[in-house]
């Protein structure tokens, strides 16, 4: 293998400036992302629409997909070069020294995307590079699967490894899954987003926490657990060494999640148990909520029903208003997060909440009403 930070090949109109890492986010938290990855160490961090740039080359990869919680997916950019038409596009993708960089028998998928360049068609630019691949690398039966990205906007080709394989909001121990689900790496950033202090962690809790993500998520960031630790990366294919994970610290008990479902509660203690952290869940309604005994006060976040996938939303303007009455009686001084697609609910909960996003979620853009009660 060749060194990684600067992989061979590369032509003379490649543009170094384009090589290094490149951090999927949902589209709204590349703020809270470059942030993220500035506190873990990654050096060269530039917030982009949709991610972030970092220096770094396959091991920085395989780093970026342990530790990076608000991540969705790893690139690695290989080369940047100008090419104005197939042949020239055939011709330095075939310059990149692919024997160095893919392992022996590598199975390469390739996905092209054009947008304003004279090379136009998505399909032909993507069997132009796969050719020049599997003539340098030939694929074999049972050989290691992975994905590059070709992306050519105004005659700029980017070329990347797809350094993740599943996206990272899999983090491989949730396996009990409710419905409609906060994504884990929304539910961290959202965590940062209300200042939650992995360093000294205060108490967290959910009032309709569904299968657990928020607690088991914010559990994990205090206790320094990496979240790609029960998983592995398709750039592990690549004969990689994983670096050695933190041994975790011991936490107090402070992240609590609730929900009318007993199985979805029996669930979410399952995840938390695989996981590995603490984390307490019991069935009750909202009414009932109340914060944990002789703690100071901490995060109340949920990701309530809004009426898109689950619930009618005629019904639940008396949930939210109901969530909003309790915060203000029972949790003075607490910050408070509502997750939601729907203004007109979250001003229901009758708090002053002021609005932080849209963030791109599934189809639903949706908005964290955050403040403090």
């Amino acid at each position: 293998m060749t060194d990684h930070h600067n992989p061979t090949g590369r032509d003379g109109g490649a543009d170094p400036a384009e090589a290094g890492l490149f951090a999927i986010c949902l589209p709204g938290l590349e703020p809270l992302l470059a942030d993220e990855a500035r506190a873990a160490g990654f050096a060269g961090v530039v917030e982009m629409p949709g991610g972030v740039a970092m220096d770094g080359g396959a091991a920085e990869a395989l780093e970026a997909n342990l530790r990076l919680r608000i991540a969705t997916r790893i690139l690695w950019r290989l080369a940047a070069f100008r090419a104005l038409h197939l042949a020239q596009l055939d011709k330095r993708a075939r310059k990149l020294d692919w024997a160095a960089i893919l392992p022996t028998g590598a199975r390469v998928s390739v996905d092209a995307a054009c947008r304003k360049s004279r090379i136009y068609h998505d399909r032909a630019a993507a069997q132009r590079v796969a050719r020049a691949i599997a003539d340098a690398v030939p694929p074999r039966d049972g050989g290691p699967a992975l994905a590059l990205k070709v992306r050519i906007e105004d005659d700029l080709c980017t070329i990347s490894l797809d350094t993740t394989g599943e996206p990272l909001h899999r983090r491989g121990h949730k396996q009990f899954v409710g419905k409609a689900p906060l994504r884990e790496g929304m539910a961290a950033a959202f965590l940062a987003r209300l200042g939650f202090d992995p360093a000294a962690p205060v108490a967290v809790v959910d009032p309709m926490c569904g299968s657990g993500t928020i607690p088991i998520e914010a559990a994990e960031m205090a206790a320094g657990l990496w979240p790609g630790r029960s998983r592995s990366f398709a750039v592990e294919a690549l004969g990689l060494a994983r670096p050695a994970p933190p041994p975790g610290r011991a936490v107090p008990q402070l992240f609590f999640g609730f929900d009318r479902d007993q199985g979805a509660m029996r669930g979410a203690a399952e995840n938390a148990a695989r996981a590995g952290v603490p984390a307490g869940f019991a069935c009750q309604p909202v009414s009932e909520l109340r914060p944990p005994e002789g703690l100071p006060p901490g995060i109340v976040l949920t990701n309530p029903p809004y009426g898109q996938r689950i619930g009618d939303r005629k019904l639940l303007f008396g949930l939210y208003g109901a969530l909003g009455g309790v915060l203000r009686d029972r949790f003075a001084g607490w910050r408070v997060g509502i997750v939601t697609a729907d203004a007109g609910l979250a001003k229901a909960a009758g708090l002053d909440l002021a609005p932080f996003g849209p963030v791109s979620h599934s189809g639903l853009k949706v908005t964290l009403w955050e403040g403090r009660v």
